[in-house]
């Protein structure tokens, strides 16, 4: 037990001096502020800093570097890669571009205080959420946003933390991969929806745009969740070709059954083979097709937007149009980093940017 709470400690020491600075810049910054100006101040600074968690675990990802520490919270026990530095060295040894080097250990590690730190942060937004209620309360005051949601998210941070362990303990296994992937992103919308709460900025419209809107983002969730299953299985380049697949085809053989069986390690199937590429080139082509779907639906959004939330429009045109350029150069490109970042950011974006408007949207009548 002392193995697993002595680096827990440890880690989440260096996660809280992680928040500080944050944490000192937003009280200088919000001192001036209303308690309900200054809580929505933190809630933007940690929706910005999960933005960037976000994107710094798909750097992670992507670098191979998701078990450049086997172990979970710390690395083989430490706090640190410095206190692992003999294991990673004999690892790095062994297998000098295996999943275990300085490198990778530190990256992964970086992402764990990173998250140890916006942990944090939502801990600090929950204890002030309910002070302000209880201090508006006792004013007679009205209007305060509920404290349950800052408290769901620290629930939801606490789950996410759990499938960041499962991450790694169940050695990069597919769903707990696009699993954590997913709520991420989902703590991102919760943080955007939060912080529409305190300074709401209405906009009116028919009761079936605001469905669409709804709609939009739940379809854009899905291609999202596909577009995981794509990067945990590592089914980018299953097609390397556009508009084609591969090999000039259009529609190579497809195995959805294999690349689809969700249960599965890493590379192999549920039978415990190898996963062929028929399943991967399956997986890729799915994500292709709602890629098409989610295209078309933003265009028809934006489109119906353009009279009543021009910028809203505007962004999401853009939004739409950086997805697409930078899930072609993932393809036609050899799946830079640069691009395969920018694809992760771009998609938590749109999330972000689909929720606050959804939070905005108020239907007319109502």
């Amino acid at each position: 037990m002392n193995e697993l709470l002595l680096p827990l400690g440890q880690v989440a020491a260096i996660g809280g001096a992680v928040a500080l600075g944050p944490l000192i810049w937003w009280r200088q910054r919000s001192r001036a502020n209303t308690p309900a100006g200054r809580l929505r101040a933190l809630t933007l600074l940690t929706l910005f800093l999960t933005f960037d968690l976000i994107v710094f675990g798909a750097f992670t990802r992507l670098t191979d570097s998701g078990l450049g520490c086997p172990d979970w919270p710390g690395c083989y026990s430490a706090a640190s890669p410095v206190g692992a530095h003999e294991h990673i060295e004999a690892a790095q040894t062994a297998m000098p571009t295996g999943p275990v080097t300085h490198g990778k250990a530190w990256i992964e590690m970086v992402h764990r205080y990173l998250a140890s730190g916006v942990g944090l942060l939502i801990l600090v937004m929950t204890v002030l959420s309910w002070r302000l209620k209880r201090q508006t309360r006792t004013k007679g005051g009205e209007g305060t946003p509920s404290p349950w949601l800052p408290t769901l998210t620290l629930l939801w941070v606490c789950v996410q933390g759990a499938f960041g362990a499962l991450t790694v303990t169940m050695k990069l296994f597919p769903a707990i991969v696009t699993l954590h992937l997913l709520f991420g992103l989902g703590l991102l919308m919760l943080l955007a929806w939060q912080g529409e709460a305190f300074a709401p900025q209405r906009i009116v419209v028919p009761r079936w745009l605001r469905a669409a809107v709804a709609a939009v983002l739940l379809l854009a969730l899905l291609q999202v969740a596909l577009g995981g299953w794509v990067s945990t299985n590592y089914a980018v380049l299953a097609c390397d070709e556009f508009p084609t697949c591969h090999g000039g085809e259009w529609w190579p053989h497809l195995d959805f059954a294999q690349g689809f069986q969700l249960w599965r390690e890493l590379g192999q199937r549920a039978d415990g083979g190898y996963l062929g590429f028929e399943a991967l080139a399956a997986i890729h082509m799915a994500h292709r097709i709602g890629a098409g779907f989610v295209f078309a639906a933003i265009l028809a959004l934006a489109w119906w937007l353009r009279q009543t939330a021009p910028q809203w429009s505007r962004w999401l045109l853009a939004a739409a149009g950086w997805q697409l350029a930078s899930g072609l150069s993932n393809v036609v490109l050899d799946w830079p980093i640069v691009a395969a970042l920018a694809h992760t950011a771009g998609a938590a974006m749109l999330l972000a940017l689909l929720t606050t408007l959804l939070a905005r949207l108020k239907r007319a009548g109502s």
